[in-house]
């Protein structure tokens, strides 16, 4: 059976559609959401809770917008965060490293400041060329090729200037911290 026909079917309230969908798309939504919730089974409440959202809102597909897989894809995995945000709230102790906190706490905010006002105290060290080339590369992130080429050099040889350009900020700021 098509995609479409399936689709048709879901929109049409048949529940035969539905066992065919989970037997079709389990594999695809385990999938997606794998790396997002790391229990099985808080992936399988996931799966059941994807299954009941796509019932519920399968009349909003458009085709026109995009793939049957894609909407589903987004749905997924917009479902996945949902358990994961839930999970986080109720109990953070419970946390995983997989579902890092998207928000630094107080005291890393700060510490980021106090890290960042070191370094553009270092950087007025350097100089002009040596800073130039230091926000090129990692404050506008410019590739080593983009930067050998606008400057007449080769790759290695801006690799070279960078890697003393670290250098000189790591003994500046005090070690290998600021790396």
């Amino acid at each position: 059976m098509k995609e479409q026909d399936l689709v048709r079917r879901l929109q049409d309230r048949d529940e035969t559609a539905m066992e065919e969908f989970l037997r079709r798309f389990t594999p695809l939504m385990g999938y997606i959401i794998a790396p997002i919730l790391p229990g099985t089974h808080d992936r399988e409440e996931c799966i059941s809770e994807t299954a009941m959202t796509v019932w519920e809102k399968v009349g909003s597909y458009d085709p026109e917008k995009g793939s049957w897989t894609t909407w589903l894809t987004a749905v997924t995995r917009n479902q996945a965060l949902n358990r994961a945000r839930k999970l986080r709230r109720e109990d953070s102790t419970e946390l995983t490293p997989d579902i890092p906190s998207p928000e630094p706490t107080p005291e890393e905010r700060v510490i980021q400041q106090e890290r960042q006002a070191a370094l553009v105290e270092a950087l007025q060290y350097l100089g002009d060329r040596e800073r130039m080339l230091f926000y090129r590369k990692y404050y506008y992130r410019q590739p080593t090729a983009q930067i050998a080429a606008e400057l007449g050099m080769t790759e290695r040889a801006v690799e070279g200037r960078l890697y003393r350009i670290k250098q000189k900020l790591r003994k500046r700021l005090g070690g290998d911290g600021y790396a």
